[in-house]
């Protein structure tokens, strides 16, 4: 009902209307749309790699396609090098992004996320094998140390950090004298919020994910694993949405060693697909719109490949529907596949071209989930 005012004005008036949970989902909106073009070329590449270097063809006599040609091999060793720059740094593009939102200093921003994940930290990926193996590096201040664990490819440690540098920043501004702004301003703002994030925020994050990781191994072998297949089905996407979803790839590995094979990845490819063809929805409502096109094309085209950041944070989130059509597709998928015990042998490529890791004996009923992670998120988007 405003007319006659600015783009900003109107967003501010929108905004006070909207209840906590629409506020902190507009916040990580306006966080990740600066770094949507980042995140879609990543997920182009990365799924481009996991074909490559993940599935094993039966026309190669079951090798993949960088096994059998030096060529292949050397183009997915070369596009590592975007596809790292992109996901395992994403807290320096995060970091900046809060910067940026919240008028702070924006090299402050990439610096602080630059030691989230630096490499003179242990890094995520090899955190719960350094622990294992008692190789986790620390700092070492004499009368105690701490451990110097890098954040990569998380999201709610960057997130915070952010926050906190931006916060910092404004408060600092306030307090000292103009004349000594720019030499004692991000020297107070910065050091401390890099403490922080190795203190406090960033270990919270690994908190929350090892609780998560506990909740998942009990789910997938207590006696209510077919209700543990429809939550996770249904919650795995908003754990893409915190970076925490990486911490399953140690507990699909722990499941594998132990029972010869793990039925946790296959719902994460059944919610992958599940995401892809909410946006293929997304797509299909708004198909003659050419800029739409720009973003939903790709992240159904990457989603299916088994990457959905770019899917969840470009169009899912911001319509919010297809997000849940989404995860209620997941969630029956998710609950189908643990009730019929789908397994696969180890981690694949987590999209449309995921049954290739199934075994053989779950082969069947994981084509039926398929089916019902790719019609029921369609047509419920089209529904809602």
């Amino acid at each position: 009902g405003i007319e006659g005012v600015s783009k900003e004005a109107a967003k501010s008036a929108a905004k006070s209307n909207q209840n906590a949970v629409q506020r902190v989902m507009t916040t990580l909106a306006e966080i990740f749309t600066p770094i949507i073009p980042a995140l879609i070329v990543g997920g182009l590449i990365l799924g481009f790699r996991n074909v490559l270097e993940g599935v094993h063809w039966s026309m190669l006599n079951g090798k993949s396609i960088t096994e059998v040609s030096q060529f292949w091999a050397g183009i997915n060793h070369f596009l590592w090098l975007p596809g790292e720059a992109i996901f395992h740094f994403l807290p320096v593009g995060i970091v900046w992004s809060v910067t940026r939102k919240m008028g702070t200093t924006q090299i402050l921003g990439i610096v602080l996320g630059i030691t989230l994940v630096s490499g003179r930290l242990t890094n995520a990926y090899e955190y719960a094998q350094a622990a294992k193996e008692q190789t986790v590096k620390f700092w070492d201040f004499g009368f105690f140390q701490l451990k110097a664990i890098g954040y990569q490819a998380q999201v709610i440690p960057a997130i915070l950090a952010g926050l906190a540098l931006s916060y910092l920043e404004i408060f600092w501004r306030k307090v000292v004298p103009e004349v000594l702004s720019m030499i004692l301003v991000p020297f107070l703002a910065l050091v401390p919020a890099v403490i922080l994030a190795h203190t406090v925020l960033g270990p919270i994050g690994w908190t929350i994910g090892d609780w998560i990781s506990q909740v998942v191994r009990a789910g997938l072998t207590g006696t209510f694993s077919w209700l543990f297949g429809a939550i996770f089905g249904a919650f795995y996407a908003p754990l893409v949405i915190t970076g925490l979803h990486h911490m399953t790839n140690a507990i699909d590995s722990e499941l594998i060693a132990r029972f010869n094979g793990t039925g946790l990845w296959p719902m994460i490819a059944l919610s992958n697909i599940a995401q892809g063809s909410a946006v293929l929805a997304v797509w299909w409502l708004t198909r003659k719109d050419e800029e739409q096109n720009q973003i939903t094309v790709p992240s159904t085209i990457s989603c299916y490949l088994g990457v959905t950041e770019p899917a969840l944070f470009g169009v899912n989130l911001k319509y919010l529907y297809p997000f849940f059509a989404g995860m209620i597709g997941s969630s029956i998928a998710g609950l189908i596949a643990t009730t019929y015990k789908v397994t696969s042998n180890a981690i694949g490529v987590g999209g449309l071209p995921g049954f290739i890791a199934i075994q053989p004996g779950s082969m069947a009923m994981f084509f039926v989930c398929m089916v019902v992670a790719l019609v029921v998120p369609f047509v419920l988007t089209l529904l809602f």
